[in-house]
């Protein structure tokens, strides 16, 4: 188990194999992303085992387990403990490990999230707040939220996806137009929509906007069409979109 975290890079740590951390492990899985649980239940981290997680049994406050989950590799941390006060002593210790870590919390009340803001979360998230919001779009929208599921999650045979991607100083990308770079002709995938690095969101980008260093792009495309995308990100002249 160790010989296998410690040639992980750029994978995500678990803190909690709870309600919530269950599903967020099933989400990690099924979208094939590399993760480690922490948990310091030994029948959690043996259920983990059975369903192929990687996993290790510990305190996901404790700097050594972090260490050894590979957290300075690591590109972000789920801090999913059942205890508020607990997860905020799991992201004071990540953040002193990896200063650039991306780090989402589970918070129970909007008092707790703050708190976990101002420990070092990147974002905060209440599981009741989601559910009930869900709930009323399956009640009000119910369409709407099932097409948002196909092209998160790539359901029910399609293979249309919404992928972001950065945009990193020195990106081949960066400081030219959507039009010079030519992506929907070349790839084939549609940018939906530019965040950039103040936060702002720009949802009806053109073929005029230029794309800045630290933006984000929301893009849709199949599996291929983002591929290309990433092919020309790294400079790349990618592959006929027809072939």
């Amino acid at each position: 188990m160790r010989d296998r975290i410690d040639k992980l890079n750029g994978h995500y740590i678990l803190g909690g194999f709870g309600r919530v951390g269950r599903q967020v492990a099933r989400e990690f899985a099924a979208d094939g992303v590399l993760f480690v649980v922490v948990d310091q239940d030994p029948q959690k981290v043996e259920e983990c085992l059975e369903k192929g997680y990687l996993a290790l049994l510990g305190e996901a406050s404790e700097d050594a387990t972090l260490e050894e989950a590979g957290i300075r590799r690591a590109r972000g941390l789920v801090a999913a403990v059942n205890s508020d006060a607990d997860n905020v002593f799991v992201v004071l210790s990540a953040r002193k490990i990896n200063p650039s870590l991306h780090i989402v919390a589970r918070a129970s009340s909007d008092e707790s999230a703050a708190k976990l803001e101002i420990a070092g979360a990147d974002r905060t998230l209440s599981p009741y707040a989601v559910g009930g919001r869900r709930l009323a779009s399956l009640a009000t929208q119910p369409l709407i939220v099932d097409f948002l599921d196909i092209v998160t999650r790539g359901e029910k045979g399609i293979e249309f996806r919404l992928e972001e991607f950065s945009v990193p100083k020195g990106s081949p990308l960066a400081n030219h137009t959507i039009g010079e770079l030519q992506i929907g002709e070349k790839t084939g995938a549609m940018v939906l929509a530019i965040r950039s690095s103040e936060g702002t969101f720009d949802t009806t980008p053109s073929a005029q906007d230029t794309i800045r260093p630290g933006d984000t792009l929301i893009v849709l495309g199949t599996r291929g069409q983002v591929t290309r995308l990433e092919a020309l990100m790294r400079g790349e002249e990618p592959v006929d979109k027809d072939a």
